[in-house]
């Protein structure tokens, strides 16, 4: 029966059951959606790694699930009032030119395998490790790092300082408050190594939001999320139309992507239906743990010697 089941995906010429990779985008993007993360850069790990997936197009492949799985999410944040449309757009801004960037490096300096792989894992090592550290240094007294139990009309994004230098909002009874030009830098860095990766930047933006920014990942998470899919829409597009090297496979398998981005979808919408009830400290900890455990598998191989013969 399950073999029946089984396809071949003839772009990428992987062949898998077709309900795997929409149960685990599922499952992966229930738990990453909290932090304003769309899971993308664990499925990509998981298409290289298991499914033997490794030419460039990989990267693209993995825009074209965000495109599917993440307005979900997105359409939730927003209708809970949790989506803070400055730094929305702040990120989209830096990211978009950051994707093009990307794009070029993925293709001509991070074709092989063994060389993305050891970028993959530094960049994941770096978001992993960034996380613990701030899941320990919440400061006490404050409600950031809380089981969220307010009121609705608490628990909603309110802007109440637009300038070329400071933007600040409201939430939960705090004021929040980041300076646009230094994450406009941020965010152009960010599209930079998400374009190459293929994760939008979402991955990246959400995490140094709440470290360097000290914003809640409740707020982060829905414009972090929203600014991965406009990146990942046009991620897609590029990879899919810009003319690649001679020998290169860069056009991503829409039908794989998708069919994750669908499980993905209904995995995005729950968890950002129940992150306001999860603490987030525990949030950090449990995207952190599974981003750093991938991270290691990419980079010990590389920097331990075989002792095979």
């Amino acid at each position: 029966m399950f073999e029946s089941l089984t396809i071949l995906f003839p772009v990428s010429g992987v062949k898998i059951n077709i309900l795997f990779p929409p149960i685990l985008a599922m499952t992966v993007a229930f738990f990453t959606s909290m932090g304003g993360i769309s899971g993308a850069f664990l499925l990509l790990p998981f298409q290289m790694s298991v499914l033997g997936y490794t030419a460039p197009s990989v990267s693209g492949t993995n825009h074209v699930y965000n495109v599917f799985s993440i307005p979900s999410g997105v359409y939730r944040y927003i209708r809970e009032g949790r989506m803070a449309w400055p730094l929305m757009w702040v990120v989209i801004a830096g990211t978009l030119p950051g994707v093009f960037l990307g794009y070029f490096i993925r293709v001509r300096y991070l074709t092989a395998p063994g060389t993305f792989k050891v970028f993959a894992g530094l960049v994941l090592a770096a978001i992993g490790l960034r996380l613990v550290w701030d899941a320990f240094h919440v400061r006490s007294g404050t409600k950031r790092g809380s089981l969220v139990t307010a009121s609705p009309e608490e628990a909603v994004v309110r802007t109440i300082r637009l300038s070329p230098t400071c933007i600040s909002y409201t939430f939960w009874g705090e004021t929040f408050s980041f300076n646009p030009v230094w994450m406009f830098l941020l965010a152009l860095v960010v599209g930079i190594v998400g374009g190459a990766y293929g994760i939008g930047g979402g991955a990246i933006i959400a995490p140094l939001c709440v470290t360097f920014f000290r914003l809640p990942i409740y707020t982060v998470a829905g414009a972090a999320l929203m600014g991965t899919c406009v990146t990942s829409v046009v991620g897609a597009l590029f990879y899919t139309w810009v003319p690649a090297p001679t020998g290169l496979s860069t056009a991503p398998d829409w039908a794989l992507g998708a069919l994750f981005g669908l499980g993905g979808a209904v995995g995005m919408y729950c968890g950002a239906r129940f992150q306001r009830y999860v603490p987030q400290r525990l949030i950090k900890l449990v995207v952190a743990a599974v981003i750093v455990a991938v991270a290691l598998g990419y980079i010990l191989p590389a920097v331990i010697p075989s002792r095979t013969s």
